[in-house]
Parts: C-alpha cells; sequence; structure tokens
C-alpha cells in the first residue's frame, strides 16, 4: 500500500468514524483499526488527531466544493440548483435520521470542544451560504438572497437534527416538501421561477 493511499485511506475513515461516534469519542486506535494498519504505522502519516481532524476538515470542503459545483453544472434554473440542497435531505435520510448531518454535527461538537479547527469547519457552512446567497440573486432575490440562504440552510439544519432525534423519516420527507413549496414561492414572488 503506498503512502499516498494509506493517507486517504486513514483520512477516510477517521471522516466516518468522526461522523458516526463524534471527534472527542474516536481514538487513533479505533482509526487504525479501520484501516488495518499498526499504530506506528499510522504515526508516520500523522502525529496527532488534530492533524487527522485538519485533514478531515479540508476533505468536506473539497467534497462540497465539487458537489456544488456539480449542482451547479447539472441545475439549468437557481431554483433547479437549489432544489438540489435541499433533496440532500432525502437522499442521506438514512445516515442523517441515524447520525445527524455531518457539517452540523461536527461544528457544534467542536464548538463545544472549543476547538482550534472549529472556524476552519464553519468554512463548509459558508461554501454553503455563499453558493446558495449566489443562488437565490440569481433566482431574483438579490436584495434577501443572504437571509434566503441562511433561511433554508438553517432550515435543513432543524430538519435534519430532528430528524435524527425523533428517527422519523415521515417528518423530514413532509419538511422537504415544505421546503419545496417555500422555494416555489419564493420564485414566484421574484417572477423567474419556471415550473
Amino acid at each position: 500500500m503506498s503512502a499516498r493511499t494509506t493517507r486517504g485511506q486513514i483520512i477516510e475513515a477517521a471522516d466516518l468514524l468522526f461522523y458516526h461516534q463524534g471527534y472527542d469519542h474516536t481514538s487513533f486506535a479505533d482509526i487504525a483499526g479501520a484501516v488495518q494498519i499498526s499504530r506506528g504505522n499510522f504515526y508516520h502519516h500523522f502525529k496527532s488527531k488534530d492533524e487527522i481532524l485538519e485533514a478531515v476538515i479540508a476533505l468536506r470542503l473539497s467534497n462540497t466544493q465539487r458537489m456544488l459545483d456539480r449542482w451547479e453544472a447539472e441545475g439549468q434554473l437557481p431554483a433547479d440548483r437549489i432544489r438540489s440542497f435541499i433533496g440532500i435531505l432525502i437522499i442521506n435520510r438514512t445516515r442523517i435520521m441515524r447520525y445527524g448531518c455531518p457539517v452540523g454535527t461536527l461544528c457544534t461538537e467542536l464548538a463545544k470542544l472549543d476547538h482550534v479547527a472549529q472556524a476552519e469547519a464553519n468554512r463548509i457552512f459558508t461554501l454553503f451560504r455563499d453558493w446558495l446567497c449566489r443562488q437565490f440573486a440569481l433566482l431574483g432575490l438579490e436584495a434577501e438572497a443572504d437571509s434566503s440562504a441562511m433561511h433554508i440552510l438553517a432550515w435543513s439544519q432543524g430538519v435534519a437534527t430532528l430528524a435524527n432525534a425523533f428517527h422519523d423519516e415521515v417528518f423530514l420527507r413532509q419538511e422537504v416538501d415544505r421546503m419545496y413549496a417555500w422555494l416555489e414561492a419564493c420564485g414566484q414572488r421574484a417572477g423567474t421561477l419556471s415550473a
């Protein structure tokens, strides 16, 4: 196994474990066991759990940017792209109901720990906020683009939190439908949303 492959496997395993167990409850041994390497080999790639956290956050930022770029390329209209954002609640519903939102849970945990990496983790939300703000501006709601972006971002986080707390897929789907209806009303108000 090459060093690059091993490092990538460590980061991917840590990403999954931080999501499933939480950063604080995940040990070096947990990650090494998931990758099936010795702790000595593990320390060759990462000297501390904070180094792994930095790499996990960088991976999540990169993956989020790629997803946003894909939605940008695939969605003809701003409303289509915003629907893609809303739709991730449905696509990831099983994981959300079991573990919560991967971004929200990590940011919340790091805030509780007053961890130095909290600001970097929050950049994932900033990517979503900035991208959504741009989409709402393109939709014709430039004056309220940022508040609309924050509203739908907060709404989706609340849905993820409550779907996780109650393990309630019906609730999740109902809220997604409400978000779609709200988006349609926004588009009608702007006069730019097509059916």
